[in-house]
């Protein structure tokens, strides 16, 4: 079967499959480079150019052919991270090219994966309870009456999350009554002196909704010159990031408890260090709906990396962020093949290693100390040091994983002379 159309022009279902095809892929997390060569492949194999226009909310495209063409714009925002649906719409790309299937049947394929459910609530609030108290074991914690109230809070703003998503569909409604529920509870249990790891107790379940791929996918826009969508993701982001510092601080407030300022995390054996991390790739590639077979291979990625982070700081005495740049190094260096071979979705995967590497902490430390700044009549000089070491931490941790992350996937991509680099 072909798929080329022998009259020249393009018909209407073949823009509607080309129309569906972009948007399966924008909309859940497939970077943008890779969407419109995606999208160019289903074009040329139609026997048509395609050219698109991505922004944040819908994307142009414009179809030439030698018997006309057509220009249509698809509503798609690019908020959603499934790597279910885009390995499944990578699978029919694939076989409409090769020939296997012809425009119906591939339109159809499509209309069913963007039918496909999300994760289910029992499997969300499972992992992200179990991604939850990794991280706090990553951070320091090995007490298990924190464990449990860190995956009990992860888990009950997994489900509350997943209720909202039925009732509203405002961005960041979820991340915020996620993250004052998990302020509530850290609040409730400091009141009651459940336990002192009240740091964690909060910020954990909130490390979990920090939208890390959309700042990596931000991030590789920005340098592949596509500064307004670029700068649309990564402004979705820190939005949604300020929403969870809010929701935090909130919920934190409403017990009468503040956040504390505090030093850097314990250091833990890299026994429970790599299992930690293990655990909390595991959790992510759930969250971003990864085919099970596939789950094993960030897991493993992500144990590596993490291991040579904890090598660079306990062993070789260096810094977190020189930590998480090797770690990131790493990580690039073994996802990129795998992520292309797979038809895996590059920011998607490539955080999922990492995720132990977010600093979620430091961030929530400098929002509480900016709010215990404004609440104070007089300047304190250590608080004041406190919020700047924090948000610099912070700053340069997210600058280094997007570097790490990044240019292993531009310079592998060009050495294997695979034309345009697909980021």
């Amino acid at each position: 079967m072909s798929p080329v159309n022998d009259r020249g022009a393009i018909s209407a279902d073949q823009l509607a499959l080309l129309s569906l095809s972009a948007a399966l892929l924008f909309q859940n997390g497939q970077t943008t480079q890779s969407t419109t060569l995606a999208v160019s492949r289903l074009a040329a194999a139609l026997g048509h150019g395609a050219l698109l226009f991505p922004s944040w909310g819908e994307i142009g495209i414009r179809v030439d052919g030698p018997a006309g063409g057509a220009y249509e714009i698809v509503g798609a925002t690019p908020a959603g991270v499934d790597m279910n649906r885009v390995v499944a719409t990578m699978k029919v790309i694939d076989e409409m090219c090769a020939g296997r299937i012809d425009v119906a049947a591939a339109r159809t394929s499509f209309e069913a994966i963007a039918r496909y459910p999300p994760v289910g609530v029992a499997r969300l609030a499972s992992f992200a309870g179990a991604g939850a108290a990794a991280l706090g074991v990553i951070f320091g914690t090995m007490h298990w009456r924190a464990l449990i109230l860190i995956a009990f809070s992860a888990s009950l703003g997994a489900c509350l999350r997943r209720w909202l998503a039925g009732l509203s569909g405002n961005l960041f409604l979820q991340p915020f009554c996620a993250a004052l529920l998990a302020g509530g509870i850290g609040a409730v249990a400091v009141r009651l002196e459940l336990s002192s790891a009240l740091r964690l107790i909060a910020v954990c379940p909130c490390m979990v909704l920090v939208p890390g791929p959309h700042f990596l996918n931000g991030a590789m826009d920005l340098i592949r010159g596509r500064v307004p969508l670029g700068a649309a993701r990564i402004g979705y982001a820190s939005l949604t990031v300020l929403m969870i510092c809010i929701g935090l601080l909130v919920g934190l407030s409403l017990g009468g408890v503040s956040l504390p300022v505090s030093g850097p995390s314990l250091s833990i054996p890299l026994a429970y260090d790599v299992m930690a991390a293990a655990v909390a790739v595991a959790a992510y590639g759930t969250f971003f709906a990864m085919p099970w077979p596939m789950l094993p291979i960030p897991i493993v990625i992500g144990a590596l990396a993490h291991a040579c982070r904890w090598a660079v700081i306990s062993i070789g005495g260096g810094s977190v962020e020189t930590g998480a740049l090797v770690a990131c190094l790493v990580a690039g260096i073994l996802v990129t093949p795998l992520g292309d071979r797979l038809r895996l979705p590059f920011a998607a995967v490539g955080f999922a290693s990492v995720v132990s590497l977010i600093p979620g902490v430091f961030l929530f430390r400098m929002a509480g100390g900016l709010v215990a700044l404004i609440s104070q009549r007089g300047t304190s000089p250590e608080l004041l040091l406190s919020i700047v070491m924090d948000g610099s931490t912070a700053l340069v941790i997210f600058l280094a994983m997007a570097f790490g992350l990044i240019a292993p996937k531009m310079l592998i991509d060009r050495f294997q002379e695979r034309g345009p680099s697909r980021l």
